[in-house]
């Protein structure tokens, strides 16, 4: 075998530097301002037939490769014409650019850091802000604060500019830390920035009044931040010190973690076999997805996510976030050693996190260290049963693998986890925590579209809608979506005389579609191969897929932010699969008016998807209208998505979990939860079992 990279493997910075070089040569004089570079997965009917050799173990020299391929995102800078947005494909074997698309002018590239660090220069270099800032008074020991966004969904006037906004606060310097929170004083200023001339192009100022004072004019008294109060949250800042009466807990693996990591992304953990890469537009990707060698998906991905605000005043009508596709999110993702972000045997070796690589603006590689985590926790009890005769109980404890990323957007922070169980489950969880996003608020006033957590704060009702993507293989890649209720059935004398019978209907989806969920129903969707049945239950091998029957976009039909947003209207989606078709929100979010390209133009081509090469989307989301608790750092919100199996197997795939205490767990003194007390008649004197069983403290 040679050393070939795995066509499921990340870019080397070798082969990024290559890629970009090739770029270069095709524009000679110019200046080519690079985005992003990163591996672009060869088409899967070329995958599919080297992952089949590999898992027969066929896999030689000769086996036919696909192609490495790297996409290139790029301005060309210079010369008679205006810069051009690039997005190509080289052929790393062969050297060449195989695929070039100059993107048309109406749509933009995801941003870049560094135009946020030139929106904060603008703002502080411009005369027009410093007059307006002279306007209002800060206090004493106060500087300003200019926090960089995505401009949202521009209106018709705005044209094609490349506009960003600027969120403004003011910080108190007079503690001397630089952590202190300036969130709690945030201004009534919005400069508006065209980032390719560099220019100030207007200075947007939102009403601070009450439902009364109208959604425009100015209310606010020159000290506009007398009434505002300081909320910490740093350790050091808290007035009254953190808890003291915590004690350690510790999560001990001394012969080490369960799992193994070989060929750089390749993870074998009990039964569970799979690829990790990580990509700047979506995060952590799994591929390959086994268990017990059996195929269970093709590739599991966080497709979008968008974070539209209920504020009707203008500018805050088009504040809508889309954190995946707006904002570079490689660029936004946490080195996970810096904080307490995972749990376990952290350390090389075992090797427990992964690396991206990011791409610099001459187009060079940057290391991006520890961007993802994987560890291993416990979550309770995995099974149990007591046998109430003998006494005996058999419990095992739930093991859980994580594969973790984290992403901090300004003043948000979400936590995404693939999480992997030993019943052959796959759940992909959310969390969001951070700093809910602040507006002015004159003293007194309250207003519907968000809550005073702070005097002179208010945090805007939003609502937070993620898309998971599945690519389903059960078993195979000809898969079906079933539609399950259950549903009343009428008393009838012969069929249910009692009236304690209930239907369960499966209706199979033919055609790509946006489908919703029913809890009233018991609604639920099932991806199943009908080639291949079940030797017990005699229905196809399948898997559920349960996501929360969450509230779905509440912006009207027709506005700026639900035309932006179509995936946001249905709880899931079923599309035939595409090569390169990834993204629920469309290729470009960035300034958006529409989604493009997207999910819903996918589903509307009414594809066949019965026996089909599919995919499938699931939506779900928070509806966050804030609360005093969540400030100045909110709990987190947790919301999961379930994927677990459907008559796959033909009995608990978990069954043979081994029953061990946790020899790492002590009892307090006194305490006799699991020793084998003996009760009159020779039992355990807490449930009834003897002795004898198996249990784990």
């Amino acid at each position: 075998m040679t050393a070939t990279p795995h066509p499921l493997s990340a870019l080397s910075a070798d082969e990024v530097l290559r890629a970009r070089d090739v770029i270069l040569s095709l524009h000679p004089g110019a200046l080519v301002d690079f985005r992003v570079i990163y591996l672009l997965e060869p088409a899967k009917a070329d995958v599919v037939p080297f992952l089949d050799a590999e898992h027969a173990g066929t896999l030689t020299a000769d086996t036919p490769r696909p192609p490495r391929l790297a996409q290139l995102k790029y301005d060309v800078i210079g010369g008679d014409k205006a810069t051009q947005y690039h997005e190509s494909v080289v052929d790393l074997v062969t050297g060449k650019r195989t695929v070039n698309e100059a993107i048309d002018a109406k749509y933009h590239a995801s941003l870049g850091i560094y135009e946020f660090e030139k929106v904060v220069q603008c703002v502080h270099e411009s005369a027009e802000f410093k007059a307006k800032l002279q306007s209002i008074q800060l206090p004493e020991g106060f500087e300003l604060v200019v926090e960089p966004w995505p401009y949202g969904g521009p209106d018709d006037a705005d044209g094609a500019a490349r506009l960003f906004q600027a969120l403004c606060f003011g910080r108190d310097t007079r503690s001397g830390n630089p952590d202190a929170n300036f969130y709690a004083y945030p201004l009534p200023f919005i400069p508006i920035i065209d980032i390719r001339s560099m220019t100030l192009v207007r200075i947007d100022q939102p009403a601070t009044g009450s439902h009364d004072d109208g959604l425009v004019g100015i209310t606010n008294k020159p000290a506009v931040l007398d009434h505002c109060r300081s909320a910490e949250y740093v350790p050091e800042l808290l007035p009254g010190g953190v808890r003291t009466d915590v004690k350690p807990l510790t999560v001990l693996q001394p012969e080490g973690p369960s799992f193994s990591i070989t060929d750089d992304n390749l993870v074998q953990w009990q039964k569970w076999r799979f690829r990790v890469t990580f990509n700047p537009r979506e995060g952590a990707v799994l591929h390959d997805v086994r268990y017990d060698g059996r195929s269970v998906m093709y590739r599991v991905s966080m497709s979008d996510m968008t974070v539209p605000y209920a504020d009707p005043r203008p500018p805050f009508h088009r504040k809508q976030a889309f954190d995946f596709g707006d904002g570079g999110l490689g660029n936004c993702v946490n080195n996970l050693t810096l904080g307490c972000d995972c749990l376990g045997v952290i350390k090389v070796p075992p090797l427990q996190y992964f690396d991206g690589v990011l791409t610099n603006p001459d187009g060079s590689p940057e290391a991006s260290k520890n961007v993802i985590c994987l560890h291993e926790q416990d979550n309770g009890i995995n099974w149990k049963h007591t046998n109430w005769r003998t006494g005996r109980a058999v419990v095992t404890r739930r093991r859980e693998l994580v594969v973790q990323y984290i992403l901090t957007l300004a003043n948000y922070e979400y936590v995404f986890a693939f999480i992997l169980d030993q019943a052959a489950g796959l759940t992909l969880e959310a969390r969001a925590t951070g700093i809910v996003s602040v507006v002015n608020m004159d003293e007194g006033k309250t207003a519907p579209w968000g809550n005073i957590v702070n005097p002179g704060a208010i945090a805007q009702n939003h609502q937070h809608i993620f898309c998971l993507r599945l690519d389903p293989a059960i078993d195979g890649h000809a898969n079906t979506l079933v539609q399950e209720e259950s549903l009343p059935a009428a008393v009838d004398a012969a069929t249910n005389p009692n009236g304690n019978f209930y239907h369960v209907n499966s209706t199979v989806i033919k055609e790509s579609a946006g489908l919703d969920l029913a809890p009233f129903n018991n609604r639920v969707f099932k991806i199943q191969n009908r080639a291949k049945k079940n030797p017990v239950s005699g229905k196809p091998v399948g898997y559920k897929v349960s996501g929360p029957p969450s509230q779905l976009l509440l912006a009207a039909p027709g506005s700026i932010q639900s035309n932006r947003a179509h995936f946001a209207r249905h709880h899931l989606w079923v599309t035939k699969y595409k090569d390169d078709e990834l993204y629920a929100g469309g290729r470009h979010t960035l300034l958006s008016r529409n989604e493009v390209d997207g999910v819903r133009d996918a589903a509307d081509r009414k594809d066949n998807v019965e026996d089909e090469d599919i995919v499938v989307w699931s939506v779900f989301g928070l509806t966050h209208n804030p609360r005093v608790e969540d400030w100045p750092v909110m709990p987190v919100e947790m919301i999961q998505v379930h994927i677990t199996p459907s008559d796959f197997f033909t009995g608990n795939p978990a069954l043979d979990v081994p029953s061990s205490a946790d020899t790492g767990s002590k009892l307090t003194e006194g305490s006799s939860c699991c020793a084998v007390e003996k009760g009159a008649n020779g039992t355990n004197g807490t449930n009834g079992a003897k002795g004898h069983g198996q249990v784990s403290a």
